[in-house]
């Protein structure tokens, strides 16, 4: 959804009719289709998406990916998980002394030599290449472990396996695995991903580390610097992104993005001391500078000028595990919260007993369920083949790193002053816990993300309509249908789109409302179409708003899924599972609802507003414009 620039592409569109709408000029609108229903169906098929969180945009449910709740694991890969876990547990609580390795600055030596023994650096790399070859679920079964016991170590095999080398395992060719991967997977060497510049975060487009082509053409001159590379400094391995100049279709030089692996060994790639972090102070965080680095040809990872597109979808692919390692971190918040709330006595009474830590409890759980199940659906996913699940990756990401967030605050609190002790052993985890809102994509631009993807997919289906309209007698099926939701719509009446047959019949409730969620949803995006147009990409209110509407959405939708299996299969907890799913989606419709009301408002466009002046007239300042309250 992106040019080079860096901007979301994004359609416009302008009123037609009550229910279709024009979507480019006419000198630049392609030829009228004359396709009868069936055809225009199988073309629109063929094209369609398979993820949820995108349809929902468009007033779809694609039940493909979300129902029912996927298990993808076979006999052999569940025992293979099985072996694993509790030599792997036990390792991290007897072995690994997360208070140590932060007053260390590093991990423990011995700590390092033990993961290695158990094959923790390679555990996604085939074992072909001498990795342990462990799917996206297992994966996140181990990444939930490690995120229970230390985030520090956590973020060194994190750096080093789900973005440093994972671009070799995605892109990489047959001669570049064999040559990396097998040292890479025993962690004889380390890996590292440079992509963050001083100049250059979230706007990853703007990088000017820059590698010319030798005029032999056997070999890149890379220079440039790297900031805030996790395993920056004891990295032998580099997957970095430059600046390289490429031919475009008209024949003209354009600088685009290429990846390199790039070795150390080298020559000319350096490492600055190591940052000061306020948490996960374990792992090692540093500058890297490439001084006229010769890189191959053939350690180019993919293609020249494509480095744009492995750069995402490296994240990509990776985001899924930090929603795993949140949901292992909540675990272990969650059971000192309990532990401490059933054995503390005030006034007289267990403190669990109080309707104030009740609620606080049960919201923990509730955070926790919900991003559990988003890890392990995406993972599933993944391991089925999927290839469009970048929205639901991201949204993973943005209420994993939030939902533990909150879980460590109302952890600390119910623990009161022990909480904020060291030696209550969360205040380390909250610091450890504050990057993951930051790193491998703001949540920030990760929800203009979500929006305006989810936009771009919206505006193209009514582009679509627009062709259709064209021929409306060829087309009429098609029309009278789109034309009939956005009536029902108007009138604030079903659409027909439905969960029934898909969730539990006693979720029925839950399951209604995600659905009125959900048309409620679509109606507010095509109404922000018409208005906004173009335009769209400005309303950053609006599409923070529409972003957060569509995570609790996704969210609603995976707990109806995730409940609905454990009471199909009649499960130990599948009533506390019920009632974990029934009131997410109580809070989560009533969150959507007064989203997506409230956007047309004066009232809340007056708010919008009112930010802007407030926030222009402080940068003008410097700082707090209103004056001193006792005037001196």
């Amino acid at each position: 959804p992106r040019d080079e620039g860096g901007t979301p592409s994004i359609p416009t569109y302008v009123p037609l009719s009550p229910f279709f709408f024009q979507a480019v000029p006419e000198k630049q609108r392609p030829k009228a289709e004359s396709l009868s229903q069936e055809e225009l169906g199988k073309k629109h098929q063929s094209t369609e998406t398979k993820s949820f969180a995108v349809g929902i945009f468009k007033g779809q449910i694609i039940t493909e990916q979300v129902f029912p709740y996927p298990s993808v694991l076979n006999e052999e890969q569940t025992q293979t998980l099985r072996e694993l876990v509790d030599p792997v547990a036990r390792f991290f609580e007897e072995m690994n002394n997360p208070s140590r390795n932060e007053e260390l600055g590093h991990v423990q030596e011995k700590t390092m030599r033990g993961l290695k023994d158990m094959g923790a650096f390679g555990l996604q790399v085939p074992t072909a290449f001498g990795g342990l070859g462990l799917t996206n679920t297992q994966y996140a079964r181990m990444v939930e472990i490690v995120g229970m016991h230390d985030l520090g170590v956590g973020i060194t095999l994190g750096a080093h396996q789900s973005i440093g080398f994972k671009g070799i395992l995605l892109y990489g060719s047959r001669e570049q695995k064999k040559k990396y991967l097998p040292k890479l997977a025993t962690g004889e060497t380390i890996a590292a991903y440079c992509l963050t510049e001083n100049t250059s975060g979230s706007d990853a487009a703007s990088i000017r580390s820059r590698a010319e082509l030798s005029p032999c053409g056997t070999y890149y001159t890379l220079n440039g610097s790297k900031l805030w590379i996790s395993n920056g400094g004891i990295a032998d391995i580099f997957t970095v992104f430059a600046k390289t100049p490429q031919q475009d279709e008209t024949g003209k030089m354009k600088d685009k993005i290429t990846a390199f692996i790039v070795e150390r060994s080298f020559g000319g790639v350096t490492s600055g001391p190591p940052e000061k972090k306020m948490g996960i102070k374990a792992s090692n965080t540093a500058e890297v500078h490439f001084d006229n680095v010769r890189v191959p040809v053939e350690n180019v990872l993919g293609a020249p000028g494509a480095g744009f597109k492995v750069a995402m979808n490296i994240l990509n692919n990776g985001r899924f595990g930090m929603a795993a390692a949140m949901a292992g971190t909540m675990r272990a918040l969650i059971h000192k919260a309990v532990d401490f709330a059933a054995n503390r006595t005030q006034f007289g009474e267990k403190i669990h007993t109080f309707g104030g830590i009740q609620e606080k409890l049960a919201r923990m759980a509730l955070l926790h369920y919900v991003t559990e199940s988003m890890a392990y659906m995406i993972s599933a996913n993944m391991d089925r083949g999927a290839s469009d699940f970048q929205i639901e990756a991201a949204i993973s990401k943005i209420f994993g790193s939030e939902a533990a967030w909150s879980v460590s605050d109302e952890c600390i609190q119910t623990m009161g002053g022990m909480g904020f002790m060291k030696e209550g052993g969360v205040e380390q985890v909250m610091r450890d816990l504050r990057i993951f809102r930051i790193f491998e994509g703001t949540n920030d631009i990760l929800r203009l993300f979500i929006a305006l993807y989810g936009f771009q997919n919206a505006g193209n289906q009514l582009r679509g309509l627009q062709q259709a309209i064209k021929n409306p007698f060829g087309n009429a099926g098609l029309l009278v249908s789109e034309a009939g939701k956005r009536v029902r719509r108007k009138a604030g009446l079903g659409t027909g789109i439905t969960l029934k047959g898909v969730v539990h019949p006693s979720l029925e409730s839950s399951s209604e409302q995600a659905v009125q969620a959900i048309d409620l949803f679509a109606a507010g995006i095509e109404n922000q179409l018409l208005k906004h147009g173009k335009k769209v990409v400005e309303e950053q209110f609006m599409l923070k708003q529409i972003a957060d509407s569509a995570i609790d959405i996704y969210a609603m939708v995976v707990v109806l899924s995730r409940a609905s299996r454990a009471l199909e299969q009649g499960q130990p907890t599948a009533e506390h599972e019920k009632v974990l799913c029934e009131t997410w989606c109580m809070e989560a419709y009533k969150r959507v609802t007064q989203n997506l009301i409230s956007l047309p408002s004066s009232n809340t466009q007056q708010m919008f507003k009112n930010f802007r002046v407030i926030s222009k007239a402080m940068v003008e300042k410097g700082g707090v414009v209103s004056p001193y309250t006792l005037g001196f």
